[in-house]
C-alpha cells in the first residue's frame, strides 16, 4: 500500500512521522476563523506577508492545481551536545539563542529531504499507472502547517500555538502538496488538558489565551521580525534571549519525553553559550561568514546587534559589557545606536 511505503521512505529519511490529509474545504474553513480574527486584531505586527498572502493559505489549489493530499512530516531538531538551556538563561553574561537556530538552516534540511520523499512518490504511483504532481513546502511559503499536521495526526496544536506531540515540540514541519488522492490517516487529539504552564511562563505574556499569541509581545518576533526598534516596555523582559524564545517549550511536561534531533542541527559556532560581549563584537563580514548557512543570518548585522544591546543592557554591569556597548556609540545605523544608548542608560553610564 503506498502510503504506508511513503511512511517507509520518510523514515529512511529521519522524519519522526509522517501523515496524509485530504483537501477539504470544511476542514481549512474550520481553521479560518481563528486565523482571520488574529489578523483582524493585528496580532501579527509587521508581518504583512501573513495577510497579504491568506487567501493561499485557505486555497491551496492556488499553491498547486488540482491537490488532493497534503503529506505532512516531523522532523526532531533539539541539539544533542547543547548546554543546557536553563543554565544558558540563567547567566546574563551569555546569549540565549532558541534551540532550533543553533545548527542549520531547517528550510534546507527539510525541504531537501521532502523532495527526495517527493520524487520516490512520483516514481511509484507511475510504476502503478497514477503519474502525480508534488510541490514541496518548509515554513516557504503560506500553508497552514500546523493545521495539517493536526489533520494527518502528525501533532496537534499546543495552547502555545506550537505543534506538539506526546514526544514533545522541538521538530519542524513540512508538508508535500500532491495530485494523487491518498487515504487520509485520523486527526491528532489535543492532549494539553487543564494545563497552562507555557502561558504562566511566557515573559512577556505574549500567550494572551490558550491557543492564541500576540506575535507583537512574542520574544521571537520581536527579536526576529520585528525591523524596528524593539518598544521600551519590553526590551527588559527580553532578558539574555538575542535569536528566538523557547520558555513555552522548556515547561511543556511533553518535551520530557523528546527525542534527540537531528544531526544536521547540531550546534554550530559554539553558539548555545558564547558570551554576548564576544558575539557583540563580531564585525559584519564575520557575522555573515560565522553564520552562512544559518537561519540567523537572515535577520542582518544590524537587528543582530540590535538585540545583543538590549540582552547587555540587561546583563549585570561590569568593564567588559559598557566596554562591548560604548565601541558601537558610533556605529553607522542608528538603530543600533539607539539601543546602545538604552542599554548604557540602563547600567547608569553615559555614552
Amino acid at each position: 500500500m503506498l502510503p504506508r511505503r511513503i511512511r517507509a521512505w520518510g523514515a529512511e529519511l529521519g522524519f519522526a512521522a509522517i501523515g496524509i490529509s485530504g483537501i477539504s474545504g470544511i476542514d481549512l474553513a474550520a481553521a479560518a476563523p481563528r486565523l482571520l480574527r488574529w489578523l483582524e486584531l493585528g496580532r501579527h505586527g509587521e508581518m504583512d506577508y501573513m495577510a497579504k498572502h491568506v487567501a493561499l493559505r485557505l486555497t491551496p489549489h492556488e499553491l498547486l492545481p488540482d491537490v488532493r493530499t497534503v503529506i505532512s512530516a516531523r522532523l526532531p531538531y533539539f541539539p544533542a551536545a547543547a548546554v543546557d538551556a536553563a543554565a544558558v538563561l540563567a547567566d546574563d553574561r551569555l546569549g540565549y539563542i532558541s534551540r532550533y537556530a543553533l545548527g542549520r538552516d531547517y528550510h534546507r534540511t527539510v525541504r531537501g529531504r521532502l523532495q527526495k520523499l517527493a520524487a520516490r512518490l512520483q516514481e511509484a504511483a507511475a510504476a502503478l499507472g497514477q503519474p502525480c504532481r508534488c510541490r514541496v513546502f518548509s515554513d516557504s511559503a503560506p500553508v497552514l502547517e500546523t493545521e495539517f499536521a493536526r489533520q494527518s495526526g502528525v501533532a496537534w496544536r499546543g495552547k502555545h500555538t506550537i505543534s506538539l506531540m506526546r514526544d514533545g515540540s522541538w521538530h519542524f514541519l513540512g508538508e508535500i502538496y500532491c495530485t494523487l488522492p491518498l487515504p487520509a490517516d485520523p486527526p491528532a487529539a489535543d492532549h494539553c488538558g487543564d494545563c497552562r504552564r507555557c502561558l504562566d511562563a511566557c515573559p512577556t505574556a505574549a500567550i494572551v489565551a490558550p491557543y492564541q499569541v500576540d506575535a507583537r509581545l512574542c520574544i521571537s518576533y520581536l527579536t526576529i521580525e520585528l525591523h524596528g526598534a524593539i518598544p521600551l516596555p519590553l526590551r527588559p523582559l527580553i532578558g539574555n534571549r538575542i535569536y528566538g524564545c523557547d520558555d513555552c517549550q522548556l515547561c511543556c511536561p511533553w518535551n520530557r519525553f523528546a527525542h534527540l534531533g537531528d544531526a544536521d542541527f547540531a550546534v554550530r559556532n559554539g553558539l548555545d553559550a558564547t558570551p554576548l560581549a564576544t558575539l557583540f563584537a563580531w564585525t559584519e563580514s564575520e557575522f555573515d561568514s560565522r553564520l552562512a548557512g544559518s537561519a540567523i543570518r537572515r535577520i542582518g548585522h544590524g537587528r543582530w546587534l540590535r538585540n545583543l544591546a538590549v540582552a547587555l543592557g540587561n546583563s549585570s554591569r561590569s568593564p567588559e559589557v559598557l566596554a562591548a556597548l560604548r565601541s558601537r556609540l558610533d556605529h553607522p545605523s542608528a538603530l543600533v545606536r539607539e539601543h546602545v544608548g538604552w542599554a548604557l542608560a540602563r547600567h547608569g553610564a553615559a555614552g
